[in-house]
């Protein structure tokens, strides 16, 4: 299971993109809403991924925030509805419309986008009316997470990205929380790499 993947941005498609990591190319699938936010070809890409896997095939979604691969996920839970329908939702609405519509049971919000017919709305919602409220919850729960935390945890991506171990680049990210005051992952980053030339 790939997690998430963190690397230059190689190529843009219509609905993919290729994250090179190492030398190596994989292709990410991704909403428009993603594709939107994108930085140039070249630049630096972090992107949180849920794979699929079927008899014939291996696909990565690429998603820009845990709330939309989350989302992701449960609408795959949903009979009928494989990644391509879930991919397609994701692209025509937010996420916040998306909850709204499935919690106010307005399947006719649903309807609009491209590919899902009214039973397909329907049972999306039928289906998912009770798990989220789970999903809202553990939602807000992420984003009271302290954003010193998610710093943190960029940074230590961040250096894995660049060659270094995990414990290593753990190792050099909590030192150089001693000294840095401002928590921004750059900083951080940049403070762990003088630990680490150090040696």
């Amino acid at each position: 299971m790939i997690a998430h993947l963190y690397g230059q941005l190689a190529r843009v498609g219509a609905d993919f993109v290729v994250i090179d990591v190492g030398g190596v190319g994989y292709k990410v699938f991704v909403p428009l809403s993603v594709l939107a936010q994108l930085t140039q070809v070249g630049e630096s890409v972090r992107l949180l991924t849920s794979t699929v896997v079927k008899e014939d095939s291996i696909t990565l979604y690429g998603f820009s925030d845990e709330a939309q691969q989350g989302l992701f996920d449960l609408l795959l839970t949903v009979s009928g509805v494989g990644p391509k329908v879930a991919l397609n939702i994701l692209s025509v609405l937010p996420v916040e419309q998306i909850v709204r519509a499935i919690s106010n049971e307005a399947f006719h919000e649903l309807n609009r986008v491209p590919g899902v017919g009214t039973k397909t709305a329907q049972r999306i919602v039928l289906e998912l009316r009770e798990k989220i409220t789970a999903f809202v919850w553990a939602e807000a729960a992420r984003k009271t997470a302290a954003p010193e935390q998610r710093a943190i945890d960029d940074a230590v991506e961040g250096l894995i990205a660049l060659g270094y171990s995990r414990s290593d680049a753990r190792a050099a990210v909590e030192e150089a929380l001693k000294t840095v005051k401002d928590r921004d992952t750059g900083a951080v980053i940049r403070t762990a790499l003088k630990f680490l030339a150090k040696g």
